[in-house]
């Protein structure tokens, strides 16, 4: 027992053993090069496409501003944010960065392609015409729209027909949600799809 006790103290005692104790270091602390921080502006000019704000999973966590020199810029809410990086990879003018995900796009030739889908619940639906007087694609396409004017065209987005609203051109939807807010039944509701495509050279 007492032998070894001895040895303990021995081995305790030695010079090596001291030095190292007493003066111990740990490896620096290191961000790992695919950690991803809060987005940051990247310089480039933002065209106010809301990209960012639609693919931001977490409420709140990005907006952007109207600047007073008239131009845009993202704003990133840190207390919302979780840094998941979908703004800066569906921005189409890179105008935030976070990690390596620029990095990563280009090389795996990526981005992030949008769509919208608009259903009509027609049990709600009682042919008002809200929706598609205030739709502002409806109001570029045929100007009779802008006044409350019956459509003339069936190159409409959305029209009334039969006493429902039908949605005739989905793919001319922008994602604005205004046939959304103007319906009084809550009749309609705006979905958007977002998916991972290869994207054109000149895009990257």
């Amino acid at each position: 027992m007492i032998g070894s006790i001895v040895s303990y103290i021995r081995e305790f005692a030695r010079r090596e053993w001291i030095h190292k104790f007493f003066f111990a270091k740990t490896a620096p602390l290191t961000t790992p090069v695919y950690s991803r921080g809060f987005p940051e502006l990247t310089g480039k000019t933002c065209t106010h496409a809301l990209f960012c704000m639609m693919a931001c999973p977490a409420p709140g966590a990005i907006e952007v501003i109207h600047l007073e020199d008239g131009g845009w810029e993202p704003r990133i809410h840190t207390g919302h944010c979780i840094r998941c990086g979908l703004c800066v990879e569906a921005c189409p003018n890179g105008v935030l960065y976070s990690g390596r995900i620029l990095e990563s796009m280009f090389y795996d030739n990526t981005m992030l392609s949008f769509s919208f889908r608009i259903d009509v619940d027609t049990d709600r639906c009682m042919g008002c015409g809200n929706c598609a007087v205030a739709c502002p694609v409806n109001k570029t396409i045929d100007a009779q729209m802008s006044h409350g004017g019956r459509a003339s065209t069936d190159e409409l987005l959305l029209k009334v027909s039969e006493g429902k609203c039908v949605v005739l051109h989905p793919e001319k939807c922008t994602g604005c949600k205004t046939c959304e807010q103007h319906c009084p039944n809550e009749a309609i509701r705006v979905a958007r799809l977002l998916e991972a495509v290869h994207a054109p050279e000149e895009e990257l």
